[in-house]
């Protein structure tokens, strides 16, 4: 599972010209799933998220996750996450889940995040979509289950 998150003061994402989910102070989640991915690897992911520490402290130093300022999500699909770029000049994305599984794996994310946090607004999986944000700092931070599972080198 991957994971585009981007800290933000605000968001929304629209849908045919209709605002269908936002959030204040917090994360836009850009959430791509893989075909092997479980619902473990959607648990891991949200952890990581939840608890970085990403959010500026008092002194203006990033010491704070989203749990700590009660922040809010917006998480979107994103399944060209999974694009390979290595041949050609079209992307290919057969590295990603097929739509039931992306679906599935999306709304249990989506449930664990609001499991955490009191406001997750969600895209519609599938649809074409506008999102606006007004990104904080900014801070954007690549997540990668694969990458999370691996020992760090010393």
């Amino acid at each position: 599972m991957r994971a585009l998150i981007q800290r933000v003061s605000q968001a929304q994402v629209e849908v045919d010209g209709e605002v269908v989910g936002r959030c204040g102070r917090g994360l836009v989640v850009l959430l791509g799933v893989g075909p092997t991915d479980t619902e473990a690897e959607a648990a891991q992911l949200w952890d990581k998220m939840l608890n970085l520490r990403i959010f500026d402290d008092g002194d203006g130093k990033m010491n704070l996750s989203l749990a700590q300022v009660d922040g809010e999500v917006l998480v979107i699909s994103q399944f060209t996450l999974y694009a390979d770029c290595r041949r050609g000049r079209r992307p290919s994305f057969t590295g990603a889940a097929g739509p039931e599984l992306g679906e599935r794996l999306y709304e249990h994310f989506c449930g664990l995040a609001e499991k955490s946090v009191r406001h997750v607004g969600r895209g519609v999986f599938g649809a074409d979509m506008q999102v606006s944000l007004e990104n904080d700092g900014p801070v954007t931070v690549w997540l990668d289950t694969d990458e999370l599972s691996r020992p760090r080198r010393a």
